[in-house]
């Protein structure tokens, strides 16, 4: 099979597109045919070393898929040959990854992909959805009534986050840039301001006065010292993205207001976790509530230079979806379903 690989660690320079044989499923396992595949920073944290985890080299970057079953092992009863299925977490821990023109899946790790979802729109939204959804329930415990704050609500996490807690029955006022405004109330928030703003820490002030009980900032800047101001009592702050943010921790405010601070990983989150966020991500899929901004599709063969994209930040919102049909001998793209 082709598929994109490293022999070790480093830049999107060692990537290499070329052959490795097929891999193996064995009892519990599923051969998975990749219709789509994406790339997510994650992906770049681990092929370049700065997320440490064991890797089996050569290594197969990525970590979502969409794809079709074309083998399932004896103990893996829920999948059949032809079925539509998706996986949100190889390329982690001796798990080998997903941009390849066929993988294998763990079956607890393989969730069904709801009828007429296109491939690439999906795969699009595996990894943000998932994210979300953890962030907002798993760790950060939304409840109904509470108050969420999204940073960077415009953005493919902050969409999603709008969308689930505004359903669930929260009050979520969000910052994004004014151009994206309407867009995010059509989510579900009910204020949103602008993050350029010179005044923004008084309008969040003003647009929260009772305090925020769940802060999400997608951003990756990670301002502790507002976030903490402006936390309710008992407030929560959920730490996600910004591997390189090294912010002042407010010691004082924060416990005097018997207020927590919580980082998590997709990376790290257990099958039973995943499997709960499955279900909502499945259900942004169907009814189409959530959706990515904007696609750019490419070619397998092109995964170094997405990679170089991702690490550059020059996707603005846009997010690439890499399809093994497209490198077909006559340029056309195999759409598969």
């Amino acid at each position: 099979m082709r598929a994109a690989f490293v022999e070790r660690l480093g830049p999107p320079e060692e990537i290499t597109y070329g052959d490795l044989p097929t891999p193996r499923p064995g009892p519990t396992d599923v051969l998975v045919e990749v219709v789509a595949t994406t790339v997510n920073p994650v992906d770049a944290f681990v092929r370049s070393g700065l997320f440490a985890t064991p890797v089996p080299f050569p290594f197969v970057v990525g970590r979502d898929l969409v794809g079709r079953v074309l083998r399932a092992g004896p103990g893996a009863a829920d999948f059949s040959p032809g079925d539509v299925v998706w996986c949100d977490s190889l390329g982690h821990e001796g798990r080998q990854g997903a941009a390849a023109e066929r993988a294998v899946v763990a079956a607890d790790r393989l969730y069904h992909l709801p009828p007429g979802v296109d491939p690439a729109v999906a795969v699009a939204l595996l990894h943000p959805a998932a994210t979300a959804h953890l962030a907002l329930f798993t760790h950060g415990r939304a409840r109904p009534g509470d108050t969420v704050l999204v940073e960077g609500a415009a953005g493919n996490v902050g969409t999603v986050l709008v969308a689930l807690a505004a359903e669930a029955g929260a009050r979520v006022v969000a910052t994004a840039a004014a151009r994206d405004a309407e867009y995010v109330r059509g989510l579900g928030a009910a204020e949103v301001l602008d993050y350029r703003a010179e005044d923004l820490g008084e309008r969040l002030r003003a647009a929260c006065p009772d305090g925020v009980d769940l802060y999400l900032d997608t951003s990756g800047r990670n301002e502790l010292a507002t976030s903490v101001d402006l936390l309710a009592r008992g407030g929560r702050v959920v730490l996600f993205s910004g591997a390189r943010a090294r912010p002042e921790l407010p010691v004082g405010p924060l416990y005097m207001k018997d207020c927590s601070i919580t980082g998590f990983v997709i990376s790290h989150a257990t099958t039973a976790q995943l499997a709960q966020a499955a279900e909502a991500v499945n259900r942004l899929l169907a009814d189409g509530r959530a959706r990515p901004r904007s696609i750019e599709t490419l070619p397998l063969s092109a995964t170094a230079e997405a990679h170089r994209m991702v690490e550059r930040g020059a996707l603005h919102g846009r997010r690439l979806v890499l399809l093994p049909g497209l490198d077909a001998v006559d340029g056309t793209a195999v759409s598969g379903m």
